[in-house]
């Protein structure tokens, strides 16, 4: 560039203005079963400043980010007394609509559940049981998911690893809970999926980093170490954690006759704790009886035939078993829900090659959320709303774990050691092969014994988004709201 267009360049650059919160405020009403509830959104993006050091000389704070956000405030309640939930998915890459239209907020989408799906272009309804009726909510997208973007001239992938995510949530949270005066409300953070990764990791930044303490955390489809999940490089514990999933959607699909789920997955819990490793410990050393008595028990318990466990080596990888266990029917299972199915691509193939379970969850939400944004919450843009942002979980950093799972029970350990009264509730859909229950429960028993009595468990019969089913919908609301009731401070036991 030459001198004089290096100038102009500069100028332009000068005479650009710092991007501004650009956020719409709206009054609303919902009837639930505490009564007609009156409340006010406000939805928009607001600007993510970070400091500005250079050589050792403060630049001041200067805009990084533009990050959507939608609040939900109670009219008329006292902020001292009315606690505030901070909201967002996983991923990485995932917006926060699927909590915010499945579960917690106002409005919810309309979609139909396994065979009784709605058609295009699908609803949205009250959300008769919103956790609004016990604690204002706040979501986040992430940068980079929904409307969230860099400022102009910045770098997305300098938001997208572990502890960059961490602390630009963590502004995020410390920036609306001093702009409304919320320091002193009792706080709540919701995560999903890998939004429980970031959950606890954050409590332990909120606190360390901010001083803001925290009263519990909402973990639904959790995952806290990632090698529980992780069928590569030998990893054994995988397969054994996962069998009672199997097991579970084996049961969901008639593999198991008349026989109880709870029974089955009794069955298989005990085979996965205990007599499971051991036999995939022992590889080649396995006497003949004992291999074909391990064959024969794996088959019985997953539905599939001993013919393929056998030639699997009794290692059975998730996305082959959604794709094998209903092959002869020319079908696959979900891996986000097992309990939906759809047709194969290919009945020869290794693997199935999409999750119908994501094939029929995605459409109704991302159609009824961009509606809503719109014509409910008043926000419009030319941004194109990204969902799910694949680009984004294509180049996530976990460089701080490198040559190792991702682990975080050490960091909510740590907060919770810091801070005596954060509680945590955990949510597992036993059709969730995403996160699968059993998995989470193992990442639980490394929990130091202590700290158990602040921690609670609740089983659904659904998949990673629970509020899918409908019946666990309305318990799972019902069970937040009592969690929240319960550890908001001032007198709650």
């Amino acid at each position: 560039m030459n001198t004089e267009s290096h100038a102009l360049a500069s100028d332009a650059a000068a005479a650009t203005p710092d991007p501004q919160d650009v956020l719409v405020r709206r009054s609303h009403t919902v009837s639930t079963a505490a009564g007609l509830l009156a409340y006010t959104s406000e939805s928009g993006t607001v600007v993510l400043r970070a400091d500005d050091l250079k050589d050792g000389v403060w630049q001041g704070r200067k805009p990084v980010a533009e990050v959507a956000v939608t609040a939900y405030t109670l009219d008329d309640a006292d902020p001292r007394e009315r606690p505030v939930t901070f909201a967002f998915n996983g991923g990485p890459g995932s917006s926060s609509l699927w909590l915010h239209l499945g579960l917690l907020g106002p409005r919810r989408v309309e979609m139909g559940d396994v065979g009784e799906l709605l058609p295009p272009p699908y609803g949205l309804v009250d959300n008769a049981e919103t956790l609004l009726a016990v604690t204002d909510l706040v979501f986040i997208d992430p940068v980079s998911t929904g409307l969230s973007r860099v400022v102009a001239g910045g770098k997305p992938k300098e938001f997208h690893g572990f502890t960059a995510d961490i602390g630009s949530v963590g502004e995020v949270i410390r920036a609306w809970t001093t702009r409304e005066n919320r320091w002193l409300s009792p706080k709540f953070v919701a995560g999903e999926s890998y939004g429980t990764t970031r959950a606890a990791a954050l409590a332990q930044h909120l606190q360390d980093k901010l001083g803001m303490y925290l009263n519990g955390l909402m973990m639904i489809s959790s995952v806290l170490d990632f090698g529980t999940a992780n069928f590569e490089h030998g990893n054994d514990r995988a397969y054994a954690l996962y069998l009672p999933f199997y097991a579970a959607t084996a049961h969901f699909h008639g593999k198991h006759g008349d026989r109880p789920l709870r029974e089955v997955l009794d069955e298989a819990e005990e085979y996965a704790s205990r007599d499971y490793p051991w036999v995939l410990s022992r590889g080649n050393r396995l006497t003949e009886a004992e291999r074909a008595e391990a064959v024969s028990r794996v088959a019985a318990l997953t539905g599939l035939s001993e013919d393929y466990v056998d030639r699997a080596d009794l290692r059975i990888e998730h996305w082959r078993f959604c794709g094998e266990l209903l092959r002869d029917e020319g079908m696959t299972v979900g891996r986000i829900d097992a309990r939906f199915t759809g047709l194969a691509g290919s009945r020869i193939a290794e693997e199935m090659d999409a999750d119908p379970s994501m094939d029929a969850i995605i459409g109704p939400y991302a159609a009824a959320f961009q509606h809503y944004l719109g014509s409910e919450l008043g926000v419009t843009s030319e941004q194109v709303y990204r969902t799910i942002s694949e680009d984004v979980g294509r180049e996530w950093s976990f460089h701080e774990f490198e040559n190792s799972a991702v682990y975080v029970i050490d960091r909510l350990e740590r907060a919770m050691r810091q801070n005596p009264h954060l509680a945590v509730h955990f949510a597992y859909g036993y059709y969730d092969g995403a996160t699968p229950y059993y998995c989470a429960m193992d990442d639980v028993a490394r929990f130091a014994p202590a700290l158990l009595p602040r921690l609670e468990h609740h089983f659904y019969e659904s998949g990673h988004m629970t509020y899918v089913h409908q019946p666990t919908r309305v318990q799972q609301s019902a069970d937040l709201a009592n969690f929240v009731r319960r550890h908001s401070g001032r007198g709650a036991s």
